[in-house]
């Protein structure tokens, strides 16, 4: 049924996922130059201090875009598959790889990709970074609750 908890924990699950394309997740700048850059869900953006309104494209990091447009997509599907648990489960599962894909994927062009850019000491992890791990708390709690319902059902039909 719709209106089960699981239900509350992925809609929440799809909205983290997405409000992640609009968030930035990493920002490095150096106090030297004035010079600043900003990981999106989208692409590498390039601050120059004379510019400082509009940022260039520097690189393209789509891949952190796809994967979670992919994983709200899967949440979103997973909701409306509640007649069959095991499928659910199932999505699930592969949900919580989706988004560890994306955590690790934010992780590597947050370090590897765009900390090169700029010469500052370190970058700091925006709002947007921290949403995969609360989506895969999400999907963790979602995931329990689903299983607590296939036992709930798979006890009800020995005694019958």
């Amino acid at each position: 049924m719709i209106q089960r908890i699981q239900t509350v924990f992925l809609f929440l699950l799809a909205i983290a996922a997405i409000s992640m394309l609009f968030l930035p997740l990493w920002s490095k700048a150096d106090a030297t130059t004035g010079e600043e850059v900003v990981l999106t869900a989208w692409n590498i953006n390039s601050y120059a201090p004379a510019d400082a309104a509009e940022g260039t494209p520097v690189q393209s990091s789509i891949a952190i875009g796809m994967l979670a447009i992919a994983a709200a997509v899967i949440a979103l599907y997973e909701i409306f598959q509640f007649k069959n648990r095991l499928t659910q489960m199932k999505l699930g599962l592969f949900n919580t790889l989706i988004l560890a894909a994306l955590l690790i994927t934010s992780y590597y062009y947050a370090e590897f990709v765009a900390s090169p850019l700029v010469e500052a000491k370190e970058g700091s992890f925006e709002a947007g970074f921290y949403m995969p791990v609360l989506a895969l708390l999400l999907n963790a709690l979602a995931n329990r609750f689903i299983r607590r319902d296939e036992n709930l059902v798979r006890s009800v039909d020995r005694l019958r």
